[in-house]
């Protein structure tokens, strides 16, 4: 799962619009052929436009969602704030939390977009081309798709289309609440997917994947730490 740099960071817009069209056919979305041991969340904090990124990875035992190790990266970044571009802005900080990380998950799941994206290229899905471990997405919110609502039932979803192709699920976590929009990033297919995202959701909306690494971010913006650290809890 080494790092591949498939193209540079020092990009317009319009060539990142460009790089995005060009990955796409490079997308796999097949199943995970190896037992999963470990799994990694991943997200960023930062202020909408402030050129400081806060980056964070945790890593889970996997099924018990026992937390192994934990990397976190404070950077800036020259990319602009546009929607659908945003990969461009926060994954350059995720690589460097990704290559100080030891051991590293055999899968991750990012808050945010995997295929369900307008050119098929969320964060999920770059960071997996990038790093070539099996990524999923997991966004709270809706980026682009049509989609009818889940029954109230946890487990419950329903398909995410885009021009009659499905590009993800909507998933109902737990009953009472929101549904999260799940779509294979890169190496993993839909089923797995989805069941990897209820393995990891506990008695909250969101897996602990997601919260972990959301709450170790915020901790890191709010603690005016800099640099990059990686912290052990074997």
């Amino acid at each position: 799962m080494a790092r591949k740099d498939i193209h540079s960071w020092d990009i317009t817009p319009t060539e990142a619009i460009a790089i995005q069209k060009g990955l796409r056919s490079r997308v796999e979305l097949t199943g995970i052929q190896s037992e999963i041991h470990l799994v990694g969340g991943a997200d960023i904090s930062f202020n909408k436009y402030s050129e400081v990124i806060y980056a964070g990875i945790v890593v889970l035992k996997f099924p018990e969602l026992v937390e192994v190790t934990r990397s976190m990266v404070v950077t800036k970044t020259s990319f602009p704030y546009i929607p659908g571009l945003l990969s461009f802005r926060e994954t350059p900080a995720l690589l460097e939390a990704w290559e100080q990380l030891d051991p590293k998950p055999n899968v991750m799941i990012l808050d945010g977009q995997g295929i369900a994206h307008p050119r098929r290229l969320g964060i999920a899905t770059h960071f997996g081309l990038l790093t070539g471990v099996p990524a999923i997405g997991c966004a709270k919110s809706l980026l682009t798709g049509k989609y009818r609502q889940p029954s109230n039932k946890k487990g419950a979803w329903s398909s995410l289309t885009d021009r009659d192709e499905q590009i993800g699920v909507v998933l109902r976590t737990r009953e009472n609440v929101k549904p999260v929009f799940v779509s294979p990033g890169h190496r993993i297919d839909f089923a797995t997917s989805i069941e990897l995202v209820m393995r990891c959701c506990t008695k909250y909306r969101l897996p602990e994947t997601t919260r972990l690494a959301h709450r170790l971010v915020n901790e890191l913006r709010t603690s005016g730490q800099e640099g990059k650290a990686q912290q052990s809890l074997f």
